[in-house]
This record gives structure tokens, C-alpha cells and sequence, in this order.
């Protein structure tokens, strides 16, 4: 192929890449016509597809398809072979199989959602792949693979997506306030699992005494504290009815002191 045809294949692909979501390996939906015209013209199918195409290939052929194959009888046993080593695509049209373009026709359907090539000779299926949008086609132009150029609605439907990506740039440059941006919310921190998050351990509660008197601790240690202090306290009272006797004996002594010494007087 001329360096000058495969520059202008890529660049086609390129643009069912953007506009429609192709993807390789592209998807090739191959009718039983193609076959035929293959294995006369003793074509090299997956090689001249692969450089047709600029990119790897997988081809697929239905049930339908491969079905008119068989039809043809032991003559066309090799075209069978050729067929058996694509991937098969269902198309379920097995009890009542359709002829090859109606059965291509309905696999594509009105939009080409799953992204298909259709390769085909047919004078009748190629126009009607031209009116879906987004659709490459490859035929055989005098016993060469060609890749088709773009339909007339597949170009007002790439225009009219450019021209919608283009339209708030216009706007901006006229001076027009674009639309307010949505507002996104900030998702709030969540609360943590509770049957992940450790227990709290309950702390000891202290009850209150009167004033002069420590709190209760708990433990065994505690208990040998309070014993402790129970036992100081004792010994303080003693030591303050002492201190209480003292007194009282002091002051009787003294009453007595004055007593005698008025008895001494008179």
C-alpha cells in the first residue's frame, strides 16, 4: 500500500476513534460475498485487513452468514474454512436464518452501538450502511482491500459534535456568562464503626467523705491504707480524751488550790 493511501486510512480511523468510540482491535463484520471474493482473488484476509485498517483486526461473521456458506455445497468447502477461522457472532436468527445483508442490517441496527466494520460487497447493504451513523465499510475496489471514506451523515454528525464542544469557547468569547458550575458537597467525615472502636473501661468512682477523711480506694492496697488510717485515727482520739482528762485534772487541782487557801484565810 502507498504511503500516501495508509497516511489517509489512519487518519479516518482516528476520527471513528474520537467522534464514535472505536477501539482496537476493531470489530469487523464479515458477509459471505467477501468470502467468496477472498479465496477467488487467493487474497492474504488477515494481513490486507490489518493494513486496510492500520490496527488489529478481529473479524466476526454471523450465523446467518456462515449458514449461506454451507448452502453452497462441497465447491465452496474452502470459503467454509476461511469462515470457520473467524469468531462466530450470534445474531439470533437460527430457526429462521435471514439472508447475509438482512442479517448484517439488523446486527448493526440504527446506530452501530457495539462499534462494527462491515466488510461487504454487496450493491444493496453498502447503501444502507452509508445511512447509519458512524459505520466504516470495506470493499473491494478491482481486486483491492479499500477502506470506504466517511458517509455524508456520518460528517454532519461529527460537525454537529464539534460544534456543541466549541460552543461555550463562543460564548466566552462574546462576552456571555457561562453557566453556573454545580455545586459539589463535601461529604462530611463519618462517624467510626462502633463494633470496630474499642470499649471504654468504666473508672473507679470515688465516693465522697466528710472533711478530715480521705477518699476509698479500691484494691487491696487501698484497704491496707484505710486500715492504716482507721488506726491513726484511734490513737488521735485517745491521745485528745488524754488531753481532755489532763485538763479536767489540772482545773479540779486548781479549784482545790483556791478552796484551801480561803479556808487558810478565815
Amino acid at each position: 500500500m502507498r504511503q500516501k493511501r495508509a497516511k489517509t486510512y489512519r487518519k479516518l480511523m482516528a476520527q471513528y476513534e474520537r467522534a464514535f468510540g472505536f477501539r482496537q482491535p476493531y470489530q469487523v463484520l464479515v458477509n459471505s460475498d467477501f468470502c467468496e471474493m477472498a479465496i477467488q482473488l487467493k487474497m492474504e484476509f488477515m494481513k490486507d485487513l490489518e493494513i486496510v485498517l492500520q490496527a488489529k483486526a478481529k473479524p466476526m461473521i454471523t450465523q446467518c452468514c456462515i449458514a449461506a456458506l454451507y448452502a453452497l455445497g462441497p465447491t465452496g468447502q474452502s470459503i467454509v474454512d476461511l469462515a470457520k477461522t473467524f469468531e462466530r457472532r450470534r445474531c439470533g436468527h437460527l430457526e429462521t436464518p435471514l439472508s447475509p445483508e438482512e442479517c448484517i442490517a439488523s446486527v448493526v441496527g440504527p446506530t452501530n452501538r457495539h462499534r462494527y466494520v462491515v466488510m461487504t460487497q454487496s450493491d444493496g447493504l453498502r447503501p444502507q450502511m452509508r445511512e447509519v451513523e458512524g459505520v466504516p465499510i470495506v470493499a473491494l475496489n478491482r481486486a483491492v482491500m479499500v477502506l470506504e471514506m466517511m458517509s455524508e451523515k456520518t460528517k454532519l454528525k461529527i460537525r454537529a459534535e464539534e460544534v456543541k464542544a466549541l460552543r461555550p469557547v463562543l460564548k466566552a468569547a462574546r462576552g456571555e456568562k457561562p453557566p453556573p458550575a454545580p455545586v459539589v458537597r463535601k461529604k462530611k467525615p463519618k462517624a467510626p464503626n462502633p463494633l470496630s472502636v474499642k470499649r471504654k473501661v468504666p473508672r473507679a468512682v470515688e465516693h465522697h467523705r466528710p472533711e478530715g477523711e480521705q477518699a476509698v480506694r479500691l484494691g487491696k492496697r487501698g484497704r491496707e491504707e484505710e486500715e492504716v488510717q482507721k488506726e491513726e485515727t484511734g490513737e488521735v482520739q485517745q491521745e485528745r480524751k488524754k488531753r481532755k482528762r489532763r485538763k479536767k485534772n489540772k482545773s479540779a487541782a486548781a479549784v482545790e488550790d483556791v478552796a484551801g487557801a480561803d479556808e487558810e484565810e478565815d
